[in-house]
């Protein structure tokens, strides 16, 4: 490739600028930075064992032992404006052998196809992320398979409390092991918040096992009102940490509706579709997504959303999917009360209640 500088000629050897890791789409993380907060609007939430918080993170927690809160909240290294909080509200000075709380990414197998995982050739992969602690010492996380029995424990130190620091660690891919490559889970990034005996193993090394975390780690659910911020969360394809690779607010929110689609406004009658009354009590429309979800979606609702005709309005009592497909939810409504005629054309919406949604759920 030809280069003319103030009139000389050279010649360099300049590959893609826009391949390797170097390149555009290096996270395989989404909401890395913790921008997008569909379902709580940074408000704090406690998790249930396996739910989901803040867009894409799920949790595991122990509900009859310790407790811990997530939050999006503006607090943050330069160059971000968000972290996620964890906050210890009731803590679990003894963990049992076999207990785990989680804090984690599952991302989709379609995107981590190139990593080689389960062959000669994995590629090595760095996980790099921003973390501010009350509690210092050797904290731990894990990646996994999707069904947990392919696990490599990793290590990072909290070496000032309440001082964001960045970690950086590299880990070799793994030739062994199932590794999904389709819509289901393809690897897991975990944080430990806290782990048990049998489910800690030894770091830097790939098992056949669930290890969570580290033998000796940090168990943050331990302390109450212990505190963990996290955000900058990014892994990548080779042996060095680049850059956190910022996306666009817009970028970063269709990746998420693939997984999670929440329909709702600020106005008192936001307006969610339109349908038809299908029997005395049912009304019947379809919603369409903005991006083609990763499975078909499961609906819920919250607030008070209602079925309209004129200044008639009668609230959703309950809701479910009667068909559809990963583009769209074919829904079935039921209603508080009979007002309508079977035909009836009917606007779906908030009925005077600004906080009322209807939410389609695909998370992994």
């Amino acid at each position: 490739m030809s280069l003319v500088l103030n009139g000389t000629t050279g010649i360099t050897n300049l590959p893609s600028i826009n391949s390797g890791q170097i390149g555009g789409s290096r996270n395989k993380i989404i909401n890395g930075a913790m921008v997008i907060d569909q379902r709580n609007a940074g408000a704090s939430a406690t998790p249930t064992n396996g739910g989901y918080q803040i867009d894409r993170y799920q949790t595991f927690t122990e509900s009859s032992d310790g407790v811990f809160t997530v939050q999006r909240v503006a607090d943050a290294p330069a160059g971000f404006i968000n972290s996620a909080k964890i906050t210890v509200t009731t803590a679990d000075a003894s963990i049992g052998a076999s207990q785990r709380y989680l804090f984690l990414q599952n991302i989709e197998g379609f995107n981590v196809v190139d990593l080689g995982f389960g062959a000669a050739g994995a590629s090595a992969v760095t996980v790099s992320f921003w973390v501010k602690a009350s509690v210092t010492g050797a904290f731990g996380g894990t990646l996994s398979n999707g069904a947990f029995n392919r696990t490599n424990p990793f290590s990072y130190t909290i070496n000032s409390a309440n001082t964001w620091e960045h970690k950086k660690i590299t880990i070799a891919g793994d030739t062994s092991g199932t590794w999904s490559t389709d819509n289901s889970v393809g690897l897991r990034v975990m944080f430990g918040i806290g782990v048990g005996s049998s489910n800690s193993g030894s770091a830097n090394a790939w098992a056949g096992a669930a290890y969570y975390q580290p033998t000796g780690a940090v168990n943050l659910i331990s302390t109450l009102n212990a505190t963990l911020n996290i955000t900058g969360v990014q892994l990548e394809v080779g042996s060095t940490a680049t850059d956190f690779e910022h996306r666009s607010y817009g970028e970063e929110l269709v990746l998420c509706q693939r997984y999670l689609y929440k329909s709702i406004g600020t106005q008192a009658y936001t307006a969610h579709g339109l349908g038809s009354v299908f029997a005395a009590a049912d009304v019947d429309f379809i919603t369409s997504y903005p991006v083609q979800m990763r499975a078909n979606a499961t609906a819920s609702f919250g607030g008070t959303v209602s079925a309209a005709k004129g200044t008639t309005e009668v609230n959703f009592s309950s809701i479910s999917d009667v068909g559809g497909s990963t583009f769209n939810s074919f829904l079935r409504c039921r209603l508080a009360a009979s007002s309508f005629t079977i035909g009836d054309c009917l606007t779906i919406n908030n009925n005077n209640d600004a906080t009322g949604y209807i939410q389609f759920d695909a998370e992994l």
